[in-house]
């Protein structure tokens, strides 16, 4: 399969938005907003994980390489109708000593109107956007860097920002438009938009880069070209994923299908499988964007497959 096979086959971001238009009628499960916060302790890090609401994809998006006797039963399973499912966006609020850290800052007003709800939960959390030290860009996608700027101005302005050298690069290309296909021209201009908001004050990152003391940065491409994963010390090391795995009831159990916003498709397969091996190999306890809130858990192998553990 090629570069951009999968993602040119389905929607765009535009019909995305207006394809959940009508999301307001749909029935979503009870807990697709989380009813308070999740807290814990992680080696010399205290970690809250905070909603930025949720975001639905269709079916082709979510399921591409599914039989329809399959698609059906997984979309059973995820709450969703016979077309979509509801996503939740999980974003680690992370302190360490002086350091309020996020890992991604969500969709703002820049992507669906169920998602964006991450400022307000911080509010209720006690922490203002002053407060935040560092945002870390697992990737610039609208869902998780969409909240860079409310009207024009940057919603955490005393923050540090990290994204991989080739994230940055990719989404930055003046001739993007010219080089790569119609689909990923919408998250293109979102991704300038978010990145280009805070180039005085990015820092590049690669594999093995600290953040603080034991928060390191895993490269795991494929979602996006720079796509990287966060990983911090402690018992069993706690790696988050970002969108390098991006749901657990379809990925832990089909590690071999593909997800129809991967750019690059079959990087994205190796590099996940390559995860949820690691993961289950190592017992890493693991935290994912678009997994069951609180989204955190383990993976444990089920044959070729894997099972997800919530923790």
């Amino acid at each position: 399969m090629s570069n951009f096979g999968i993602l040119n086959a389905h929607a765009t971001r535009r019909q995305l938005l207006v394809g959940t238009a009508t999301l307001a009628a749909m029935a979503l499960p009870r807990d697709i907003f989380a009813a308070s916060f999740h807290k814990f302790a992680h080696g010399s890090f205290d970690i809250t994980v905070v909603s930025d609401g949720f975001i639905t994809l269709p079916s082709e998006v979510l399921l591409p390489d599914a039989e329809p006797e399959e698609r059906a039963d997984f979309l059973m399973r995820l709450g969703g109708s016979a077309e979509s499912a509801a996503m939740q966006a999980n974003i680690p609020l992370i302190r360490h000593g002086d350091d309020l850290i996020l890992i991604d800052n969500g969709s703002g007003t820049n992507f669906q109107p169920t998602a964006g709800r991450l400022a307000q939960n911080l509010l209720t959390l006690g922490v203002a956007p002053e407060q935040i030290t560092k945002v870390v860009f697992t990737h610039a996608h609208p869902d998780h860097s969409g909240a860079t700027t409310v009207d024009g101005s940057v919603l955490y302005p005393n923050a540090r920002y990290y994204v991989s050298q080739s994230e940055w690069d990719f989404w930055t290309d003046k001739q993007f438009e010219a080089r790569r296909p119609a689909a990923l021209h919408d998250f293109a201009r979102g991704a300038r938009r978010d990145l280009l908001a805070v180039d005085d004050r990015i820092t590049f990152v690669r594999e093995g880069d600290e953040i603080v003391p034991g928060m390191s940065i895993v490269s795991t491409p494929g979602h996006t070209p720079g796509h990287v994963s966060v990983e911090l010390e402690g018992r069993d090391n706690l790696l988050i994923t970002g969108d390098a795995c991006t749901n657990d009831t379809i990925f832990f159990a089909r590690p071999d299908w593909h997800f129809g916003f991967d750019t690059d498709p079959e990087v994205a397969l190796a590099n996940r499988r390559k995860l949820l091996d690691r993961a289950a190999t190592e017992k890493l306890k693991l935290l994912g964007f678009h997994w069951t809130y609180p989204g955190v858990g383990h993976a444990e192998r089920r044959g070729d497959a894997y099972k997800f553990v919530a923790a």
